[in-house]
């Protein structure tokens, strides 16, 4: 993994692929629960991220590690540090 402090803090986020059909893009979807603060029901939110897979490694299903980058693209503004498990 890349280190931190010589290149700031940058977010890091764990999700799944949803889609590899671009060429060196993924979109992976990083789910998000929480409870709610009035009535303490957890609330389950997702949000999709476009992220750059250099070398088209991950695929459907896999779980993969994102981190914030310098935007590559108009959509792409995360890129894929590693494929953290294989879909089966």
């Amino acid at each position: 993994m890349v280190d931190t402090d010589t290149r700031g803090r940058r977010k890091v986020r764990v999700g799944v692929v949803i889609s590899d059909g671009r060429d060196k893009t993924v979109t992976v979807e990083v789910p998000q629960s929480f409870a709610h603060p009035r009535y303490d029901k957890v609330v389950r939110r997702s949000a999709k991220f476009h992220a750059h897979d250099e070398q088209n490694d991950a695929k459907v299903g896999d779980t993969v590690r994102i981190m914030e980058t310098k935007p590559i693209s108009r959509q792409k503004k995360w890129r894929v540090v590693e494929v953290v498990e294989r879909a089966r």
